[in-house]
């Protein structure tokens, strides 16, 4: 088993300094499997709110918590949100002799209550899937191919874990988003979804999806919001501040778990995944959350200049605005829109990250970086 000992530290970490812990992330990325190792599910501090029987004990939320000492769990917080305002006045009390670990798959609901009712109170963490910074170097394939759902990472075959995912894609849409709270079909949210992986690692265009689907652009903004909300899809940002030209200002969008990318568009192997039109959009999508997740990005953004200049990813770091480059190349070389960028976002330096062996410089300001080496920060 893969330890998530990161996480875990993380957690208690936050439990020793905040009187209420909100573990975030999509179902099935590990939140359970974390707090089990924290307070056991058989002990009285765990409350799971998808057990009836365990809500029904929940409906007097004072009386059933405020006699709790040490850490307590509340684990798929969002089907509660009563519970919120009874942790907010708990947390409050003289010399607190309790701390709340709540978990959540993140829902409009969970998000408003944990963000207003207990503002000042809670420490929020976001969970992911395996990454590869907790993943055997010889095993990045497979994460690549199956992405980092534990379940399908660890599957016993390919086979088996794209049938997982198949799974999981369908209890997500027939019972996970009702239970979240957003009222869509689940016919219609499978055709949306379907249809925005062809946008992976692409600019947004909700009226044509819209004209596409036959709905208007707001419910295809609701349907995106669903996706991003519930951790599914990242929207990238652009980066359009001070710049005089004809700029992109629509978002990108990326699918956070690259293989469920690969079972939306019917990807079950490395075979096919390397025959694929889509080749070089899921190894972008893959390498840029790796990156974002191990160099602590907190703002993000893309650059992108209507038929001209394009930058995969720009974030500013102590002062040095740096820019990212993905190609799946052999052996990436300058171009000229590389050189636009750094004079139009006014560059320290220009990473272009791709899949060999090799550090090299490609120009001034521009370093061609291996993916492995482009896992530390320092890179």
């Amino acid at each position: 088993m893969i330890s998530r000992r990161e996480y875990l530290e993380h957690v208690r970490s936050a439990l020793g300094k905040s009187p209420i812990v909100a573990l975030l992330g999509p179902r099935q990325c590990g939140k359970t499997t974390l707090a089990r190792q924290i307070v056991p599910p058989n002990s009285e501090k765990y409350f799971d709110l998808e057990d009836p029987e365990v809500r029904t004990l929940m409906e007097n939320p004072m009386t059933t918590l405020r006699r709790l000492k040490g850490v307590v769990v509340i684990d798929e917080a969002q089907r509660m949100p009563d519970v919120f305002p009874i942790l907010r006045v708990l947390a409050d009390r003289e010399r607190n002799p309790a701390t709340f670990l709540i978990l959540g798959s993140a829902s409009p609901e969970l998000s408003r209550q944990a963000l207003e009712s207990l503002a000042g109170r809670v420490y929020l963490i976001e969970m992911r899937g395996f990454g590869c910074h907790e993943i055997e170097k010889p095993k990045w394939n497979r994460l690549w191919l199956r992405g980092g759902f534990p379940r399908s990472f660890l599957a016993q075959s390919d086979l088996e874990s794209f049938r997982w995912r198949h799974d999981f894609i369908q209890t997500f849409l027939e019972r996970d988003l009702a239970n979240l709270g957003f009222g869509m079909a689940p016919s219609a949210m499978r055709r949306f979804w379907r249809m925005v992986s062809h946008y992976h690692a692409q600019i947004w265009n909700a009226s044509e999806v819209a004209s596409s689907m036959g709905v208007s652009p707001n419910t295809a903004r609701h349907y995106l919001d669903a996706l991003e909300q519930t951790y599914m899809i990242r929207r990238l940002p652009p980066w359009f501040k001070n710049l005089g030209k004809r700029l992109v200002k629509t978002p990108k969008l990326y699918f956070r778990d690259p293989g469920l990318f690969h079972s939306l568009q019917g990807i079950d192997t490395l075979d096919a995944l390397h025959n694929h039109p889509k080749l070089g959009a899921s190894w972008e999508g893959f390498i840029l959350e790796q990156i974002l997740e191990s160099w602590k990005i907190s703002e993000p953004y893309f650059h992108a200049v209507h038929n001209g200049s394009e930058l995969d990813l720009f974030f500013q770091c102590e002062g040095r605005r740096v820019g990212v480059e993905i190609k799946w190349s052999d052996a990436p070389r300058r171009t000229r829109s590389m050189q636009v960028v750094i004079d139009d976002l006014k560059l320290h330096e220009l990473k272009v990250i791709y899949p060999g062996t090799r550090t090299y410089a490609m120009g001034d300001k521009i370093t061609a970086v291996p993916f492995a080496q482009a896992l530390s920060p320092n890179a």
